[in-house]
């Protein structure tokens, strides 16, 4: 059993069929699985809850686009298969130019919950204030789905997420989003 943020995508997602999980952390996990000869059953749960679920047993593992943190290793055990950074992304028409995090002052800030985005953009936000610079607003939602919709509604000016995951909702977006 695979855990899996289902909202993640090109990572981990719902395919159209609204029940499915795809993607390519679901296409490796099913490449690992076959070459040890078990079945891989790959179950959505929220980004946050899944090291603890881990820990308790409850799922035998997890790919779901973790960033190894010392924290992270410090309770469940982790193979790195992949380097992806993060990236900025925000309204196509209009949206402010952020190139670093030191850019987010004074931005509100849409992220996933449980993620380096999050800890990153919070600690921004106070190194912001440290400075002398208006805090960013750091908004943070159960999945990336509601960090979307956050940019998307005007509710936030800047989303972050990893950069493949980035590219996929500018992709996605139909227009209305852009890398920054």
């Amino acid at each position: 059993v695979i855990a899996a943020d289902a909202t993640y995508a090109p990572m981990e997602f719902i395919a159209k069929d609204g029940k499915t999980i795809i993607g390519a952390d679901v296409d490796l996990g099913k490449a690992i699985a076959q070459k040890l000869g078990v079945k891989a059953d790959f179950v959505n749960a929220s980004f946050d809850s899944i090291i603890p679920a881990l820990q308790s047993g409850k799922y035998d593992m997890s790919m779901s686009s973790f960033t190894i943190t010392k924290k992270r290793e410090e309770v469940v055990d982790f193979v790195s298969y992949m380097t992806a950074g993060t990236s900025f992304y925000v309204k196509a028409q209009g949206g402010p130019k952020i190139n670093t995090l030191a850019d987010l002052c004074g931005k509100a800030v849409a992220v996933e919950k449980g993620t380096t985005q999050a800890d990153d953009a919070t600690k921004q936000s106070k190194d912001c204030q440290a400075s002398g610079k208006k805090a960013a607003t750091v908004l943070v939602f159960p999945d990336q789905n509601g960090a979307n919709l956050a940019i998307a509604s005007g509710r936030a000016q800047v989303g972050m997420a990893d950069s493949p995951v980035a590219a996929w909702i500018v992709q996605e977006s139909r227009g209305q989003f852009k890398l920054s």
